[in-house]
């Protein structure tokens, strides 16, 4: 009982730990690709409500997860007084450079509602860090198997996704509009990407192992439980 316990914390602090460079597939080390596109403007309904969608740019990116933020949960109050239910999840990514050198696993990450936050205590790590190769991403989708799919990603993983740069809107009971950066060399406010996602894609998940070992020492500890109080009690002199 007690070694599942300790194994359940092991995986637990592990389970969001960033992978070594050396382990990153090369196509992390290249930027994200915008490109022009002709796609017009389209509807979509997502949670009763219809959104409009304009497409900017088509975007392209693989990068390395160091956050996320699932924009349905309980605490994230903001997208639910906006009725924001095409915005389905926050992936902060990394690439290229910052990939590539490793210096994502000397910084601390955390998301908020709509923001990627970084820091570190080393004045040498923050000064290597490159500001310009690191995205906080909105991610939107009506779709439920694309939507079950971006919610799946874990800190820790390499993914890859496809779609636009878009601007979306509705006008559920007042009108709601969010834009999106279409540079990668801004920062602050308004610097985060929305993206209408078309495909997604994890790529390798370094964080699997531990999540599975999470598993299996919580069913350890659960069967170590009903074991013990199974056994059969101790009689009274």
């Amino acid at each position: 009982m007690l070694a599942s316990i300790a194994a359940l914390g092991l995986c637990y602090w592990q389970s969001d730990s960033l992978p070594e460079p050396q382990n990153l597939q090369p196509g992390l080390f290249a930027p994200p690709l915008q490109t022009a596109t002709n796609q017009a403007p389209f509807f979509r309904k997502a949670g009763d409500i219809i959104y409009k969608v304009t497409p900017l740019f088509e975007y392209d990116l693989y990068g390395l997860v160091v956050s996320e933020h699932d924009s349905h949960d309980f605490t994230d109050w903001m997208h639910r007084e906006s009725y924001d239910n095409l915005n389905v999840i926050d992936l902060c990514v990394v690439w290229a450079d910052d990939a590539r050198s490793g210096i994502y696993r000397r910084m601390r990450f955390w998301s908020g509602n709509f923001t990627c936050n970084f820091e570190t205590d080393d004045r040498d790590t923050f000064a290597r860090f490159d500001i310009y190769q690191i995205s906080n991403n909105h991610l939107l989708t009506e779709l439920p198997y694309l939507a079950r799919r971006l919610r799946g990603v874990h800190v820790g993983d390499e993914v890859h996704f496809h779609g636009y740069l878009a601007e979306y809107e509705h006008d559920h009971g007042f009108h709601f509009r969010r834009g999106t950066s279409t540079t990668r060399f801004d920062s602050g406010n308004g610097a985060c990407e929305t993206v209408y996602v078309t495909d997604a894609e994890v790529l390798r998940s370094h964080s699997l192992p531990w999540r599975i070992g999470g598993w299996l020492a919580g069913l350890c500890f659960v069967a170590s439980v009903i074991a013990w109080l199974r056994l059969p009690a101790k009689p009274l002199d």
